[in-house]
């Protein structure tokens, strides 16, 4: 081990990795969080016997590391698949004053603070200033949307200039509309009549149907042409009998918290889906509350926690000081190495966002499938006002096409042995369920046809992070429900009505809309595109463009 051999062997390669940290400006996206202390200290300690005189650059490399604390590990449980983790964020002294609108309550439980140029960062942080622009408080949303639509109306008045330019001294016209869309009816039902040869095996005629849809079809250009776009490679793989294989790969390749934030803060300023949902959620538990000393969310599908600023900020105002946060985060394990990761992450970001506002805080963090959790390791107390919230992912639960007593049945039981004060609930309006191919493409293409056309009117074509909406939101679920069968088929989205019989068959009641919280959605839902539709329907808060609805939020209790 002494030897000279050994000494320059690991200097060339101490050499080598301190010049990659040091000239790679994307290094913390390859630096696991889960190292910890212990892998700092040890790789210190190597560096330093090695390569004394390097002092300076190793400290420099030190800097890429995240600084992690208030990590405990917990054992596993019931044979549970599971990554536990408890992050507690102490409360500190402090006080925030703040002046309150007679509004400013409302906009905090929904709003993201505005960002007119979002600067994607390569450092690997977990939170830093662009997390806060996006995800914390204020009024800004109104003067983003219209930012947005000045953005749209100056691509729209570009577009007759840019075909006189092109078409000058050639005798050509400027307007095609009448051809152009033409051209977008025939994708779709080049679209349809390649599902049906599939469905009739005939390969050769559906491989010709492909050829031509990809000949008309294009990531950068109308609605039409990226939906057409993105079902093509669908297709492709189910034709190929490749489609499992390839919705694999693309999970593994995950995408990371702040490309999904760019994706986010665009839809949610293009859209008001997302953030009437989590108005509609934040603003029940916040009635909920009442003032009481320890709240307890369990979220099952957590993903990245973007919901919960906000709401850690609002509590921070509360009368008498803020109560004593728990927050239970559920998700599947991620496909790779490190399943545990993301959820691990989210809640670090949710802990600092607690320790900014003084909110006494517990994370705890289990990655399993649902319907393998035990009440038991949810670890709930008597004393605490105990809430579900469950956000549009009831779908990827297996239904009766795999378990008579299926999935997304033992999981509502479950939630209703947890006797939550209330459940919260949101929901994919879809039909696109079927065993049968055809009938389920034919409704899955009406479902993304309104969503890619919801964004082809209100954003840019341009703009660099529609294509993350269009891939990372909208684009990998479409082609695992055009692809996959089977179980590899995770998409299985029911109407809000079949969800209501579900639920009532578990033993819960519904409860009725909050007339306050339909007014306030109604009202935010004027800073968008008239074509957007909020409307009630047999206690459901339903959210829809152009007629059709795309998704459905409710509340719950225990019968």
């Amino acid at each position: 081990m002494d030897s000279p051999e050994y000494f320059e062997t690991n200097s060339n390669i101490t050499l080598d990795y301190i010049n990659r940290i040091l000239m790679e400006e994307d290094i913390d996206d390859n630096i696991s969080v889960n190292k910890g202390q212990g892998a700092l200290q040890a790789t210190e300690k190597l560096f330093y016997d090695i390569l004394g005189k390097f002092r300076r650059g190793v400290e420099e490399a030190k800097k890429f590391v995240p600084n992690i604390e208030k990590l405990v590990d917990d054992t596993d449980r019931n044979d549970l698949s599971a990554c536990k983790r408890t992050i507690e964020a102490r409360e500190q002294k402090g006080k925030h004053e703040n002046e309150v609108h007679p509004h400013v309550e409302d906009l905090e439980l929904m709003e993201p603070r505005n960002i007119k140029h979002l600067a994607i960062s390569t450092c690997g942080r977990i939170r830093d200033e662009m997390f806060d622009s996006v995800l914390l408080c204020n009024r800004q949303l109104p003067g983003e949307v219209a930012h947005l639509r000045g953005m749209m109306a100056k691509e729209t008045s570009d577009k007759p200039k840019k075909v006189q330019r092109k078409g000058c001294g050639q005798g050509q016209r400027k307007p095609r509309s009448q051809k152009e869309h033409k051209e977008a009816i025939n994708l779709r039902v080049f679209l349809m009549q390649c599902a049906q040869a599939i469905a009739c095996n005939d390969h050769p005629f559906a491989s010709e149907l492909i050829k031509k849809i990809r000949h008309h079809a294009s990531p950068y250009g109308d609605g039409s042409q990226r939906l057409a776009n993105c079902f093509a490679d669908g297709l492709e793989a189910h034709l190929a009998g490749t489609g499992s294989q390839m919705y694999e790969k693309l999970m593994t390749k995950q995408t990371s918290a702040r490309d999904m934030l760019k994706a986010y803060h665009l839809y949610i300023v293009a859209c008001p889906f997302e953030m009437v949902t989590y108005y509609f959620s934040n603003k029940t538990i916040i009635d909920v509350l009442e003032g009481k000393p320890t709240l307890h969310i369990i979220d099952f599908g957590i993903l990245f926690g973007f919901q919960w600023p906000c709401l850690i900020q609002r509590l921070a105002k509360g009368e008498g000081g803020p109560p004593k946060l728990r927050i239970t985060g559920i998700d599947v394990p991620q496909p790779g190495f490190r399943p545990h990761e993301r959820i691990e992450e989210t809640g670090k970001r949710l802990a600092e966002y607690a320790n900014m506002f003084n909110v006494p805080f517990q994370y705890h963090g289990i990655a399993s499938r649902w319907e393998t959790i035990c009440i038991e390791d949810l670890s709930i107390h008597k004393d605490e006002v105990l809430i579900i919230n469950r956000m549009s992912r009831m779908r990827k639960l297996g239904d009766e096409m795999e378990n008579i007593d299926s999935a997304r049945d033992r999981v509502l039981r479950m939630m209703k042995r947890m006797n939550p004060e209330v459940f919260i609930l949101g929901v994919v309006n879809g039909l696109y369920s079927s065993p049968f191919f055809p009938t389920r493409f034919r409704e899955v293409l009406f479902h993304y046809s309104s969503l890619f056309d919801m964004l082809d009117t209100n954003v840019p074509r341009n703009h660099e992070a529609r294509i993350l909406v269009e891939k990372d939101i909208f684009g990998n679920d479409a082609l695992n429900v055009v692809a996959c069968e089977g179980p590899e088929r995770t998409e299985r989205p029911e109407s809000y009505k079949q969800w209501q019989v579900r639920i009532l068959r578990a033993g819960f009641k519904q409860l009725p809309v909050d007339q306050d919280i339909l007014k306030r959605s109604v009202y935010y839902k004027e800073f968008y595109h008239e074509d957007f539709v909020i409307d009630e329907d047999s206690g459901w808060l339903l959210q829809g463009w152009k007629g059709r609805i795309i998704h459905a939020l409710s509340t719950w209790k225990p019968s």
